[in-house]
C-alpha cells in the first residue's frame, strides 16, 4: 500500500479534475438533449406519435444520467472540502456515503477521471472496503444514486408528460385539438353571460360636483418657461429665471483704436460737420460778388 500522504495529494488533484470533467459532460449532454427535444417536437408536429414515444426514452435516460453526474460532482466537492479527514486510517462516518457511492457508481459512467479517483479511494481504504461498497452490503450507498442507476423502461405516464412538455415548449398542438378545447374553455370563463357583453355605465356627475371639481393641470396651453418652486432648505424664496441670451462681446484694443479714428475721418468726409472757415479753406473760398471783383481790380492797378 502506498503512503497515505502521497495518495491524498494525488486524490486531491484527481478530485479537481473530476469536478471540471463532470461539469463539461453535463453541459454537453444538456446541449444534445436540447437538439433531441427539437426533433421530438418536429415528429409530434408531423403526427408521428409512436416514433416520438420511442425516441423520447433516450431523452429521459439522458436526463437521469445528467442528474447522476450532478450528484457525483457534489460528492467530489464534499471530499475536496474535507480532504483533511481522508488522512485518517479509518474512513470517517460522515464521508462513508460519498466515498462508497463514488466507488459504486464510477464504473457505470464514462468519466475516466472519476474512475481514476475511485482507484485511489480503493487503494486508500483497501479491497474489503471496496467490496462492501460494490455489493452495498451495509447499505451505505446513497438511495438516489441506486435509483438513478436502475436500468428499466420509463413509466408511460412519464413519457406522456415529457411529450406534453416538449409540445408546449415548442408550440406544437399535441394531442390534436387539446389547445382548441382549452381556448374554448377560457373564452367561456371570460364571458359568463353566454357571449353577451354586459355594459356597465357610470352615473353622470351633477352640476354641484362639476363646480366643486378642480380642473386638471394639463388643461390649456403650456408655457415654454417653467419655474421650479424653491425647496424648503434654500434661502432664495423668490427665484428668478434667467433666459439664455446672446453672449456679451467686449471690444478689443484694435477696435477701440478704430473707433477713435472714425470721428476724424467722418468729419473730413462729411462737410455738414465742418465750420465755414474750414469749408472755405478746403473748397478754395466762396464765390466773390461784383463789388469785391471791382475792388480787387483797383488794387491790382495800383
Amino acid at each position: 500500500m502506498a503512503p497515505s500522504s502521497s495518495v491524498i495529494s494525488k486524490l486531491k488533484v484527481q478530485l479537481k479534475l473530476c469536478i471540471s470533467r463532470l461539469r463539461m459532460v453535463q453541459q454537453k449532454d444538456t446541449a444534445i438533449a436540447k437538439q433531441q427535444r427539437r426533433q421530438m417536437a418536429h415528429l409530434l408536429e408531423l403526427g408521428k406519435d409512436e416514433s416520438a414515444r420511442i425516441r423520447v426514452e433516450n431523452i429521459i435516460r439522458s436526463d437521469i444520467t445528467t442528474e447522476l453526474l450532478e450528484i457525483l460532482e457534489l460528492y467530489c466537492e464534499l471530499l475536496l472540502a474535507r480532504i483533511g479527514l481522508l488522512e485518517a486510517k479509518e474512513c470517517d462516518p460522515g464521508l462513508e456515503e460519498p466515498i462508497k457511492s463514488i466507488i459504486y457508481a464510477a464504473p457505470r459512467t464514462d468519466v475516466k477521471e472519476l474512475q481514476q479517483a475511485r482507484q485511489l479511494l480503493v487503494e486508500k481504504y483497501g479491497k474489503e472496503f471496496a467490496l462492501e461498497a460494490i455489493e452495498n452490503s451495509d447499505g451505505k450507498v446513497a438511495e438516489r444514486v441506486l435509483k438513478k442507476l436502475k436500468v428499466e423502461p420509463p413509466d408511460p405516464e412519464l413519457v406522456t408528460l415529457y411529450l406534453r412538455e416538449i409540445a408546449r415548449t415548442y408550440g406544437v398542438d399535441w394531442p390534436r385539438g387539446e389547445r382548441k378545447q382549452d381556448g374554448g374553455d377560457d373564452e367561456n370563463n371570460d364571458n359568463p353571460s353566454g357571449g353577451e357583453a354586459v355594459k356597465t355605465l357610470e352615473e353622470p356627475l351633477t352640476t354641484e360636483e362639476l363646480t366643486k371639481a378642480t380642473p386638471p393641470r394639463d388643461l390649456g396651453p403650456k408655457s415654454p418657461v417653467s419655474i421650479a418652486p424653491p425647496s424648503p432648505s434654500t434661502d432664495n424664496l423668490s427665484p428668478r429665471v434667467k433666459l439664455p441670451g446672446p453672449p456679451e462681446l467686449k471690444p478689443g484694443a484694435k477696435m477701440t483704436g478704430l473707433k477713435k479714428q472714425r470721428p476724424t475721418t467722418q468729419a473730413q468726409s462729411d462737410p455738414k460737420g465742418m465750420s465755414d472757415d474750414d469749408l472755405n479753406n478746403r473748397v478754395g473760398g466762396k464765390i466773390p460778388d461784383v463789388d469785391e471783383l471791382a475792388r480787387r481790380f483797383a488794387a491790382l492797378k495800383r
